[in-house]
Formats: structure tokens, C-alpha cells, sequence
């Protein structure tokens, strides 16, 4: 990354572009603070999520149901709330007992997914590969994130242009660790796709 600056204000959605290996994802993990930087400075006006449907932080050796417990205490959650809500939305039944270690990589992400939402952030961290599961879990997703959410600020990494289209006020292209914004999303794809 090399000196890419940008403002997001409450509300606002912001679409960043980019090939395969331009850096999106590791702009939304520092963003989030799950990647240590090495240089410059992030300053939050307001909470971020981590990246939805990160599962890093959880420790492994521990239950979803204990790690569920730690997240709670951390963000001051009302525990029985927040456990009725990811029983429901995670669907992981009697997993949730069952060592963080032991899940696949998409039940990891629906914990961490259903974790991210039932804590209310003013922005939240869409990289692409958030929409875990089938097509009916898909649409809870989508449901809860931009209809029930629609008011946050989201900062969204896609190669999906029609989503892109859908959901963001404006879109900046990141290319060669440069950060560049554009007036229209149909300017930001003409220059991603001339990549």
C-alpha cells in the first residue's frame, strides 16, 4: 500500500476494485486492525468491524459457544441475546459445543459472520467472500447486512459489478498499491477491467 487516503462518513459506501493480488483484501484486514501495518496510520472516527465472516481471532481449543461467551464480555453484549441470535442466524445447532477447531471453513464463517452482526458497527468490512453457505443462507445474509443494516457505512471488496452497482455511493480502483477514486462506478470498472 503507498499513501492511500481516503475518508468514509457515516452512511456511505464505498466499492474498491482491483485484480486478483492488488492488496484489497489486506486493505480491508489492516482497516480492521486483524494485520498488523507496518507504516502510516488508520484513524476510525467511528467503530469498524473486522472483516465479516473472519473466523482468525477464534481460539480454536475453545467451543463456538466459548468463544461466543469471550466475544460478548469483550463487546459489553447482552450474552443470552447475542447467544439466541447466532443460534438462530449461524445455524450451527449443537456444533456450537463442539471445538472452533473441529468446523469447517464455512461453519467458521458463519460464526464469525452471525458474530459481526449481532454487534451493531457503524461500518462494517465486506470482502467478497462473506456470502458463506447456500443460496437460502446467502439470502439472510444480504437481508440482514443491507436491508436491517442498510444506515452503516460498509467499505466492500468485489469482482461482482452488478453488486457493486447495487450497493455502493462510490467506487475507487486499487491498482499497484495506489488507492484511485472515481466519479461513477461505470469510470471505476472502464479502468479495472483495462487492467
Amino acid at each position: 500500500m503507498d499513501r492511500i487516503c481516503f475518508t468514509l462518513n457515516k452512511g456511505e459506501k464505498l466499492g474498491i476494485l482491483g485484480r486478483n493480488g492488488a492488496g484489497k483484501s489486506t486493505l480491508i484486514r489492516l482497516i480492521g486492525g486483524v494485520e498488523p501495518m507496518t507504516g502510516g496510520r488508520i484513524e476510525r472516527t467511528m467503530t469498524v468491524s473486522w472483516p465479516l465472516a473472519f473466523g482468525g481471532a477464534f481460539q480454536g481449543s475453545l467451543t463456538g459457544l466459548d468463544n461466543l461467551k469471550f466475544v460478548s464480555r469483550i463487546y459489553d453484549l447482552d450474552y443470552k441475546h447475542t447467544r439466541e441470535f447466532v443460534d438462530d442466524f449461524a445455524e450451527l445447532g449443537r456444533q456450537l459445543l463442539e471445538p472452533v477447531k473441529t468446523y469447517s471453513s464455512g461453519m467458521r464463517a458463519r460464526l464469525a459472520f452471525a458474530l459481526s452482526i449481532v454487534i451493531e458497527f457503524d461500518c462494517y468490512l465486506i470482502d467478497e467472500v462473506i456470502m458463506v453457505g447456500d443460496a437460502r443462507f446467502h439470502k439472510r445474509c444480504q437481508d440482514e447486512l443491507f436491508n436491517k443494516r442498510s444506515e452503516r457505512a460498509m467499505i466492500v471488496v468485489s469482482h461482482d459489478m452488478g453488486f457493486m452497482r447495487d450497493t455502493c455511493d462510490r467506487v475507487g480502483v486499487l491498482d499497484k498499491g495506489h488507492l484511485k477514486p472515481y466519479d461513477t462506478l461505470e469510470e471505476a470498472i472502464s479502468v479495472y477491467e483495462s487492467l
